[in-house]
């Protein structure tokens, strides 16, 4: 019989008691058991001791024993220190952080571990909820000129001396021709707003107009936006998997008014004709705010919810993920990189140490980020961590950008952790925009292993 088939006739037999996992051709021993919290022994068969063994704190609370002089009259034997947000005496009881009301004008609270979070009705962002983003972008006003307005084609009447150009797209615009019109042959019109940078827009007003004492309007359409005038996100409602089909026009003069909910981020605002009353007409007006009106570096560090759990297992990926002694319990998933999480398996580890592997999170909606906290852990007592990487960025999960050196082409480099525990922070500067957001390990330390938190605001 070889080695081999001996081992695995030794875990065959089912050894390890307890819960245990028996893993062989390891080191001079024919096998050995992994316990499971709380057992002890060659082969988990004894019960680890102590009164705080297994721990009695829950929610990541650390069990502290208290030795006989400092007892007083205390009747136990440990005390929990809770994590903040928990309370009681084995930190079982979350905080709940919405009985204050903090959210404004209608927003909906979420409790979280130890914070809360505000889902704010459009036209209303902030933390709370406490800021209206109303102000009108400029087409009715002269603010936006008319460079920054483009069109698919432009109807040209009276032997060509009449063009309905999309300069005259501006909500309220006056005289014979006042207004944007496709031509007839544009089987796929749409109109175009640079806006210059990136922008929030929380609604839209449109209106028809009058050709030869014909009312045209469009009747239906959809909206998209873009960060770079190549790529083109359709906007959607949260969680609706169909394009958002807006409500358009019953004439040629009084004005519609349809809210994005949420807020669309874009630097390219496209409007899309679908159906429309006898030609696609349109004037128009954007309504919304600057994206960092309402915050600052200060003021837009905020967790973005890796440790509180407000980004959820199925917002993180990896390109993969590492297995100890390639046992499935044993995994390092993405869905463990979290701040100061606990366990046995309490972070995220590449399958492989090499600078193609990464961790990615999806935000859901564009979001601004101002820094990162990275942390290392161990993996039964060996200490290993990230001590370099790179990050880079994306609206659609497609195309991707990396974060430079200020002011200069040269990917930035930032500079991660030198033990399995202690945080390290770093900012971005200037911040950036995005949806998805990766980090792309460059050092480390025995093997790729990440826990972390995003910072930054919804502003």
């Amino acid at each position: 019989m070889s080695y081999i088939n001996l081992f695995r006739d030794y875990c065959e037999v089912n050894l390890c008691h307890n819960g245990g996992t028996c893993v062989t051709g390891l080191g001079d021993e024919p096998f050995i058991c992994i316990c499971a919290d709380g057992f002890t022994g060659d082969a988990c068969n004894l019960n680890e001791t102590g009164p705080c063994i297994p721990s009695p704190c829950r929610n990541d609370g650390l069990c502290e024993v208290i030795p006989s002089t400092r007892r007083g009259d205390m009747f136990s034997e440990y005390k929990c220190t809770c994590q903040p947000g928990f309370e009681g005496v084995h930190c079982q009881i979350n905080k709940n952080d919405c009985e204050s009301q903090p959210c404004k004008n209608a927003g909906m609270c979420r409790d979280l571990d130890a914070e809360y979070t505000c889902h704010c009705p459009s036209p209303y962002v902030g933390k709370q909820c406490q800021h209206s983003c109303i102000s009108l972008m400029g087409m009715e006003g002269g603010e936006i000129l008319d460079s920054q307005i483009t069109a698919s084609s432009v109807h040209c009447g009276i032997l060509g001396l009449q063009c309905w150009g999309p300069e005259l797209a501006r909500l309220n615009n006056q005289g014979i021709v006042n207004a944007w019109t496709a031509a007839n042959h544009d089987k796929n019109p749409w109109i175009e707003i640079n806006m210059l940078k990136k922008m929030r827009l929380t609604g839209i007003s449109t209106q028809g107009a009058s050709r030869m004492g014909i009312a045209e309007y469009i009747k239906l359409f959809k909206v998209a936006s873009s960060f770079d005038g190549k790529t083109y996100t359709t906007f959607r409602e949260n969680g609706q998997r169909k394009d958002k089909v807006f409500v358009g026009n019953i004439d040629n003069d009084s004005t519609k008014t349809n809210l994005f909910d949420p807020p669309i981020v874009g630097h390219f605002i496209r409007v899309i004709p679908l159906v429309c009353r006898k030609a696609c007409t349109l004037r128009m007006e954007l309504v919304g705010c600057e994206l960092n009106v309402y915050s600052n570096m200060a003021g837009c560090s905020e967790p973005m919810g890796m440790k509180s759990r407000l980004i959820s297992d199925g917002q993180l990926s990896a390109s993969s993920a590492f297995r100890t002694w390639d046992i499935d319990t044993f995994t390092w998933h993405p869905q463990f990189a979290r701040l100061d999480k606990h366990g046995k398996t309490n972070a995220w580890s590449a399958a492989t140490n090499n600078r193609s592997e990464w961790l990615q999170v999806d935000l859901e909606k564009t979001k601004r980020l101002t820094g990162i906290i990275t942390q290392g852990a161990k993996d039964f007592g060996v200490v290993q961590y990230v001590s370099a990487f790179k990050v880079f960025y994306s609206s659609n999960g497609q195309a991707w950008n990396v974060v430079t050196e200020e002011n200069t082409d040269t990917d930035k480099i930032f500079p991660g952790n030198t033990d399995n525990n202690s945080h390290k922070k770093n900012l971005f500067e200037p911040p950036f925009y995005a949806r998805y957001v990766r980090v792309v390990p460059w050092e480390w330390h025995e093997r790729i292993t990440l826990r972390m938190e995003l910072l930054g605001c919804d502003d």
